[in-house]
């Protein structure tokens, strides 16, 4: 005999705060279902078209650098091309080069002695 699994489910971390969120009654019906989930669909369906062609022009080792790291992620460079700007219109593109931990270098010291003339 199979295990029910909605009798015992087997919950992540993420899914169990979810589930103990619902049932303090965190979580709000909207008055307007309907019109909200049209909303919804359409803020999504508008994120995803793309209905906008661009010419840019690149030098060839910035293409070149692209089409390399395309490849490595397994997708065409057009779609890094465009996950980048993406990412960078809506605020999310990360500088890897700004995660990097620096050194701080020793501060100024100022000196406060006033010499006598």
């Amino acid at each position: 005999m199979k295990n029910d699994p909605f009798e015992d489910p087997k919950l992540d971390a993420e899914e169990k705060d979810w589930l103990e969120s619902v049932e303090r009654g965190e979580w709000k019906t909207v008055d307007n279902l309907e019109e909200e989930k049209a909303m919804l669909r359409e803020a999504a369906r508008n994120t995803l078209r793309k209905n906008k062609r661009i010419n840019i022009r690149l030098s060839a080792k910035d293409l070149g650098d692209i089409q390399t790291v395309a490849a490595e992620e397994g997708i065409p460079y057009q779609t890094l091309i465009s996950s980048i700007i993406h990412k960078y219109a809506s605020g999310n593109l990360i500088d890897r080069r700004a995660l990097v931990v620096h050194e701080a270098p020793e501060p100024y010291k100022v000196s406060t002695d006033k010499k006598k003339k």
